[in-house]
């Protein structure tokens, strides 16, 4: 088992990756736990939730499990609140255990619902999709989202431990693959340009999920987000760079309609897109915003952004929690593996958008 531990103001915790790390999660049960909640949803819940209960149960406390629609459209307050519904219903206090078994949406809403909960109460991340084991579960961010924007309601807040078992992506799509080893390929292009190459050179281990590859991919891309989120727990500053191609990438989302892409396809297009206007701002060679496509477009995520229109774009871009008195803030590349958050000029910005209008499908 490989461990990483996250140092943050906001608590201490292992990362714990193993193959068959789902049935030893009593491990990460704190003693005094009075109660287990198991929040998942209904694909989650059919695949591993009878396994992930009976691992739980050795610990003798009583065991609940939530399961909730599955998919990033239901990623809301009404959603949210059957949460609280379960945990209200069956009484459970606040030495209660929140345990989030599923994806990014799952881990999002769990997390939320454990931060607000009888004021906070004590989860578990057990992350069963590749994007949420390299991402998503590390670091306390939770939020579900607003038809205005992705993300825009939650709170920083730190699970107990994040367990991850390898040995569950072998019963994801490819898709979802996909779009897990766009966050993957993302720390190579924001602050580790070795890793960056290591990815560029093992695609086709990753996309086929060699035991090798994946343990060690999963294990850098946490080590590196631990790295900075301990120096930036509240995104304040540097933590801000894990965002690279989000801006664009959840302008999509929202344009869309929340679940139309994948979260990590958007990010993956939006990182292409981050590119090409870091040639335009920072200088970036030409050469280096096509590596970064051609790396997207080889782990099997899309590379042509949809044509939203350019004000629709904006107006979506504007609902970014990187937005300072209105004014858009992105993340962009002055070179691989050295990644800065600076506004960008209209011109540029407009540049880029046009681009994608042009290419896109009448």
């Amino acid at each position: 088992m490989n461990t990483v531990q996250v140092e943050t103001p906001g608590g201490a915790y292992p990362i714990h990756i193993a193959p068959g790390r789902l049935d030893a999660l009593a491990q990460s049960i704190p003693d005094d736990a009075t109660a287990i909640a198991i929040v998942t949803n209904t694909t989650v819940a059919a695949l591993y939730g009878d396994r992930a209960q009976a691992a739980l149960a050795r610990t003798g406390k009583p065991v609940l499990r939530i399961e909730l629609p599955d998919g990033e459209a239901h990623k809301d307050w009404q959603t949210l609140n059957l949460i609280f519904d379960g945990l209200l219903s069956n009484r459970l206090d606040r030495k209660a255990v929140l345990v989030a078994l599923g994806g990014g949406v799952i881990g999002d809403m769990c997390g939320f619902a454990a931060s607000s909960y009888m004021r906070g109460v004590r989860f578990l991340q057990v992350p069963t999709t590749l994007l949420a084991q390299v991402d998503s579960s590390v670091g306390g961010k939770t939020a579900i989202n607003h038809p205005l924007g992705k993300n825009m309601i939650g709170a920083f807040y730190q699970p107990i431990a994040v367990d991850i078992d390898t040995d569950v992506l072998g019963t994801l799509p490819a898709r979802e693959i996909s779009a897990g080893l766009a966050e993957v390929v993302k720390y190579g292009l924001i602050i580790d340009r070795d890793f960056l190459v290591w990815c560029e050179n093992n695609i086709s281990a990753l996309r086929a999920l060699e035991p090798e590859a994946i343990a060690y991919a999963i294990r850098r891309s946490c080590e590196l987000k631990a790295l900075v989120v301990s120096q930036d727990e509240r995104e304040s500053g540097l933590r801000a760079i894990l965002n690279l191609g989000h801006t664009f990438g959840h302008a999509i989302e929202s344009g869309l309609g929340y679940g139309q892409w994948l979260h990590g396809e958007a990010v993956g297009c939006g990182m292409v897109q981050a590119a090409e206007l870091s040639v335009l701002v920072l200088g970036l060679p030409q050469a280096e915003a096509q590596r970064v496509r051609a790396l997207v477009e080889a782990i099997g995520c899309p590379v042509q952004p949809p044509d939203l229109g350019l004000q629709r774009w904006l107006d979506l871009m504007q609902v970014d929690k990187k937005t300072e008195g209105g004014q858009l803030r992105f993340v962009l590349l002055s070179e691989l593996g050295k990644a800065c958050v600076q506004s960008a000029p209209q011109p540029a910005l407009r540049q880029v958008l046009d681009k994608a209008a042009a290419a896109a499908p009448a």
